[in-house]
Protein backbone atom coordinates (compact mmCIF):
# COMPACT_ATOMS: atom_id res chain seq x y z
CA UNK A 1 0.00 0.00 0.00
CA UNK A 2 1.26 3.38 -0.89
CA UNK A 3 2.45 4.98 2.10
CA UNK A 4 1.59 8.64 1.03
CA UNK A 5 -2.07 7.63 0.72
CA UNK A 6 -4.44 9.45 3.68
CA UNK A 7 -7.82 7.64 4.59
CA UNK A 8 -10.33 9.75 6.21
CA UNK A 9 -12.00 9.03 9.34
CA UNK A 10 -15.57 8.25 8.94
CA UNK A 11 -17.96 10.82 10.38
CA UNK A 12 -19.18 10.44 13.93
CA UNK A 13 -22.38 9.55 14.63
CA UNK A 14 -22.97 12.24 17.21
CA UNK A 15 -22.07 14.79 14.20
CA UNK A 16 -24.03 13.16 11.60
CA UNK A 17 -27.17 13.65 14.23
CA UNK A 18 -26.17 17.00 14.58
CA UNK A 19 -26.18 18.50 11.29
CA UNK A 20 -29.92 17.01 10.40
CA UNK A 21 -32.59 18.82 13.09
CA UNK A 22 -35.82 16.91 13.07
CA UNK A 23 -38.97 18.89 11.77
CA UNK A 24 -40.56 20.12 15.20
CA UNK A 25 -44.56 19.20 15.32
CA UNK A 26 -46.05 22.52 15.35
CA UNK A 27 -43.85 23.68 12.16
CA UNK A 28 -45.44 20.24 10.51
CA UNK A 29 -48.63 21.24 10.99
CA UNK A 30 -48.29 25.01 10.39
CA UNK A 31 -47.22 23.78 6.96
CA UNK A 32 -50.51 21.77 6.53
CA UNK A 33 -52.42 24.71 7.30
CA UNK A 34 -50.55 26.66 5.39
CA UNK A 35 -50.89 24.38 2.30
CA UNK A 36 -54.72 24.25 3.07
CA UNK A 37 -55.12 28.08 2.62
CA UNK A 38 -53.40 28.69 -0.55
CA UNK A 39 -55.21 25.69 -2.36
CA UNK A 40 -58.36 26.96 -1.23
CA UNK A 41 -59.46 24.27 1.34
CA UNK A 42 -59.39 27.26 3.98
CA UNK A 43 -60.94 30.34 2.49
CA UNK A 44 -61.08 33.71 3.67
CA UNK A 45 -63.50 34.25 6.42
CA UNK A 46 -63.60 30.63 7.06
CA UNK A 47 -63.57 29.60 10.66
CA UNK A 48 -61.06 26.58 11.76
CA UNK A 49 -62.70 23.88 13.82
CA UNK A 50 -62.14 23.87 17.19
CA UNK A 51 -59.05 22.80 18.76
CA UNK A 52 -60.08 19.56 19.89
CA UNK A 53 -61.59 18.60 16.64
CA UNK A 54 -58.53 19.87 14.73
CA UNK A 55 -56.29 18.07 16.96
CA UNK A 56 -57.90 14.71 16.01
CA UNK A 57 -58.03 15.36 12.22
CA UNK A 58 -53.97 15.49 12.20
CA UNK A 59 -53.75 13.06 14.61
CA UNK A 60 -51.55 15.95 17.03
CA UNK A 61 -51.08 16.91 20.49
CA UNK A 62 -53.29 20.13 21.50
CA UNK A 63 -50.02 22.11 22.51
CA UNK A 64 -48.84 21.62 18.81
CA UNK A 65 -51.63 22.50 17.08
CA UNK A 66 -52.08 25.45 19.65
CA UNK A 67 -48.22 26.32 18.54
CA UNK A 68 -48.97 26.05 14.83
CA UNK A 69 -52.14 28.03 15.43
CA UNK A 70 -50.00 31.03 17.18
CA UNK A 71 -47.48 30.87 14.33
CA UNK A 72 -50.05 31.43 11.77
CA UNK A 73 -51.66 34.46 13.42
CA UNK A 74 -48.05 35.72 14.25
CA UNK A 75 -47.60 35.45 10.21
CA UNK A 76 -50.86 37.70 10.19
CA UNK A 77 -53.23 34.49 8.65
CA UNK A 78 -55.67 33.81 10.91
CA UNK A 79 -57.04 36.09 13.43
CA UNK A 80 -58.91 35.00 16.93
CA UNK A 81 -62.05 36.19 18.36
CA UNK A 82 -62.23 36.06 22.18
CA UNK A 83 -64.70 33.11 22.83
CA UNK A 84 -65.83 33.46 19.08
CA UNK A 85 -63.15 30.65 17.52
CA UNK A 86 -60.23 31.45 14.72
CA UNK A 87 -60.61 32.31 11.19
CA UNK A 88 -58.60 33.09 8.15
CA UNK A 89 -58.05 35.96 7.33
CA UNK A 90 -60.38 38.22 5.56
CA UNK A 91 -57.71 40.62 4.15
CA UNK A 92 -55.58 37.56 2.38
CA UNK A 93 -57.01 38.83 -0.96
CA UNK A 94 -56.77 42.27 -0.45
CA UNK A 95 -54.72 42.67 -3.81
CA UNK A 96 -56.09 46.30 -5.05
CA UNK A 97 -56.72 49.02 -3.15
CA UNK A 98 -60.37 50.51 -2.91
CA UNK A 99 -59.59 53.65 -4.52
CA UNK A 100 -57.89 51.57 -7.42
CA UNK A 101 -61.07 49.55 -7.46
CA UNK A 102 -63.48 52.47 -8.02
CA UNK A 103 -61.02 54.23 -10.25
CA UNK A 104 -61.02 50.68 -12.47
CA UNK A 105 -65.14 50.59 -12.21
CA UNK A 106 -65.91 53.36 -13.13
CA UNK A 107 -63.22 53.33 -16.39
CA UNK A 108 -65.11 52.38 -19.83
CA UNK A 109 -61.70 51.80 -21.04
CA UNK A 110 -60.80 49.39 -17.71
CA UNK A 111 -64.11 47.76 -18.49
CA UNK A 112 -62.77 46.44 -21.62
CA UNK A 113 -59.04 45.68 -20.18
CA UNK A 114 -60.87 43.15 -17.79
CA UNK A 115 -62.02 40.87 -20.20
CA UNK A 116 -59.20 40.52 -21.86
CA UNK A 117 -58.01 39.56 -18.86
CA UNK A 118 -61.20 36.93 -18.31
CA UNK A 119 -59.37 35.80 -21.57
CA UNK A 120 -56.06 34.39 -20.19
CA UNK A 121 -57.16 33.26 -16.83
CA UNK A 122 -60.60 31.95 -17.55
CA UNK A 123 -59.00 30.02 -20.55
CA UNK A 124 -56.07 28.56 -18.82
CA UNK A 125 -58.50 27.59 -15.51
CA UNK A 126 -60.83 26.40 -17.74
CA UNK A 127 -58.34 24.50 -19.99
CA UNK A 128 -56.24 22.72 -16.62
CA UNK A 129 -59.94 22.26 -14.69
CA UNK A 130 -61.24 19.74 -18.20
CA UNK A 131 -57.76 18.27 -17.49
CA UNK A 132 -57.21 17.46 -14.08
CA UNK A 133 -60.88 17.92 -12.20
CA UNK A 134 -62.07 15.24 -9.87
CA UNK A 135 -66.03 13.80 -10.35
CA UNK A 136 -65.75 15.91 -6.38
CA UNK A 137 -65.15 19.46 -8.81
CA UNK A 138 -67.22 19.14 -12.09
CA UNK A 139 -70.21 18.70 -9.25
CA UNK A 140 -69.51 21.85 -7.94
CA UNK A 141 -69.40 23.43 -11.45
CA UNK A 142 -72.35 22.34 -12.10
CA UNK A 143 -74.12 23.17 -9.10
CA UNK A 144 -72.75 27.37 -10.08
CA UNK A 145 -73.46 26.84 -13.58
CA UNK A 146 -77.54 25.69 -12.24
CA UNK A 147 -77.32 28.65 -9.85
CA UNK A 148 -76.40 30.97 -12.01
CA UNK A 149 -79.89 29.71 -13.85
CA UNK A 150 -81.61 30.54 -11.05
CA UNK A 151 -80.37 33.89 -10.27
CA UNK A 152 -81.52 34.84 -13.62
CA UNK A 153 -85.26 34.41 -12.31
CA UNK A 154 -84.89 36.98 -10.04
CA UNK A 155 -84.18 39.59 -12.57
CA UNK A 156 -81.17 40.92 -10.18
CA UNK A 157 -78.04 41.73 -12.59
CA UNK A 158 -76.04 42.16 -8.97
CA UNK A 159 -77.25 38.39 -7.76
CA UNK A 160 -76.40 37.44 -11.21
CA UNK A 161 -73.14 38.75 -11.58
CA UNK A 162 -72.17 37.32 -7.59
CA UNK A 163 -73.25 34.05 -9.56
CA UNK A 164 -71.36 33.96 -12.58
CA UNK A 165 -68.04 34.75 -10.26
CA UNK A 166 -68.27 31.87 -8.34
CA UNK A 167 -69.03 29.39 -11.46
CA UNK A 168 -65.42 30.48 -12.41
CA UNK A 169 -64.09 30.45 -9.05
CA UNK A 170 -65.43 26.87 -9.08
CA UNK A 171 -63.45 26.61 -12.29
CA UNK A 172 -60.50 27.93 -10.87
CA UNK A 173 -60.42 25.54 -8.31
CA UNK A 174 -60.97 22.78 -10.44
CA UNK A 175 -58.00 23.70 -12.25
CA UNK A 176 -55.83 23.01 -9.17
CA UNK A 177 -53.62 25.51 -9.76
CA UNK A 178 -53.41 27.92 -6.60
CA UNK A 179 -52.14 31.05 -8.70
CA UNK A 180 -54.53 31.10 -10.60
CA UNK A 181 -56.87 30.43 -7.96
CA UNK A 182 -55.85 32.76 -5.34
CA UNK A 183 -55.69 34.93 -8.34
CA UNK A 184 -59.41 35.20 -9.58
CA UNK A 185 -60.30 35.09 -5.60
CA UNK A 186 -58.09 38.53 -5.39
CA UNK A 187 -60.28 40.32 -8.36
CA UNK A 188 -63.61 38.51 -7.50
CA UNK A 189 -65.34 42.02 -6.61
CA UNK A 190 -64.26 43.82 -9.50
CA UNK A 191 -64.65 41.12 -11.52
CA UNK A 192 -68.46 40.75 -10.23
CA UNK A 193 -68.92 44.92 -10.94
CA UNK A 194 -67.98 44.01 -14.52
CA UNK A 195 -69.89 41.64 -15.05
CA UNK A 196 -72.52 43.60 -13.66
CA UNK A 197 -72.07 46.52 -15.82
CA UNK A 198 -71.95 44.00 -18.72
CA UNK A 199 -75.23 42.53 -17.93
CA UNK A 200 -77.13 46.47 -17.49
CA UNK A 201 -75.35 47.35 -20.66
CA UNK A 202 -76.31 43.70 -22.55
CA UNK A 203 -80.29 44.42 -21.33
CA UNK A 204 -80.39 46.28 -24.40
CA UNK A 205 -80.53 43.44 -26.46
CA UNK A 206 -82.61 41.09 -23.94
CA UNK A 207 -82.17 38.56 -27.26
CA UNK A 208 -78.45 37.45 -27.16
CA UNK A 209 -79.05 36.37 -22.95
CA UNK A 210 -79.87 33.02 -24.52
CA UNK A 211 -76.37 33.00 -26.76
CA UNK A 212 -74.81 33.51 -23.91
CA UNK A 213 -76.53 30.89 -21.77
CA UNK A 214 -75.56 28.45 -24.43
CA UNK A 215 -71.73 29.31 -24.65
CA UNK A 216 -71.94 29.05 -21.05
CA UNK A 217 -73.54 25.24 -21.00
CA UNK A 218 -70.86 24.23 -24.25
CA UNK A 219 -67.91 25.53 -21.34
CA UNK A 220 -69.47 23.57 -18.86
CA UNK A 221 -70.00 20.11 -21.38
CA UNK A 222 -66.57 20.77 -22.46
CA UNK A 223 -64.93 21.02 -18.84
CA UNK A 224 -66.67 17.80 -17.03
CA UNK A 225 -66.43 15.33 -20.60
CA UNK A 226 -62.78 16.39 -19.86
CA UNK A 227 -61.89 18.28 -23.17
CA UNK A 228 -59.25 20.77 -21.99
CA UNK A 229 -58.95 21.84 -25.93
CA UNK A 230 -62.72 22.41 -25.86
CA UNK A 231 -63.17 24.25 -22.53
CA UNK A 232 -60.11 26.38 -23.63
CA UNK A 233 -62.16 27.27 -26.96
CA UNK A 234 -65.02 27.04 -25.09
CA UNK A 235 -64.25 30.02 -22.80
CA UNK A 236 -62.50 32.17 -25.15
CA UNK A 237 -65.75 32.18 -27.81
CA UNK A 238 -67.99 33.16 -24.63
CA UNK A 239 -66.15 35.86 -24.13
CA UNK A 240 -65.29 36.95 -27.62
CA UNK A 241 -69.18 37.01 -28.07
CA UNK A 242 -69.83 39.61 -25.01
CA UNK A 243 -66.91 41.59 -26.49
CA UNK A 244 -68.40 41.76 -29.41
CA UNK A 245 -71.71 43.03 -28.47
CA UNK A 246 -70.45 45.04 -26.03
CA UNK A 247 -68.46 46.90 -28.54
CA UNK A 248 -71.38 47.24 -31.04
CA UNK A 249 -73.48 48.97 -28.60
CA UNK A 250 -71.05 51.31 -26.73
CA UNK A 251 -70.70 51.94 -30.09
CA UNK A 252 -74.12 52.82 -31.20
CA UNK A 253 -74.30 54.84 -27.70
CA UNK A 254 -71.64 56.82 -28.94
CA UNK A 255 -73.50 57.48 -32.04
CA UNK A 256 -77.28 58.43 -30.38
CA UNK A 257 -74.64 60.69 -27.95
CA UNK A 258 -72.98 62.91 -30.45
CA UNK A 259 -76.42 63.12 -32.34
CA UNK A 260 -78.38 64.52 -29.03
CA UNK A 261 -75.49 67.06 -28.97
CA UNK A 262 -76.38 68.18 -32.53
CA UNK A 263 -80.29 68.33 -31.89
Amino acid sequence: MNANVTIKKPLQASTCAARVKPKKLADIILAQLEAMIIEGSLQPGEKLLPERELALQFEVSRPSLREAIQKLEAKGLVTRKQGGGTFVCQNLLSGFSDPLFELMSNNSESQFDLLEFRHGIEGMASYYAAMRGTPADFEQIRVKHDEIGTSQLEDDYSGEAAAVVEFHLAICAASHNAVILQSARSMSSLLADNIEQNLTVLAKRPDIFSRITNYRKRLLDAIISGQPQKAWGASHRHLAFIEEVLLKLTQENSRMERSMRRM
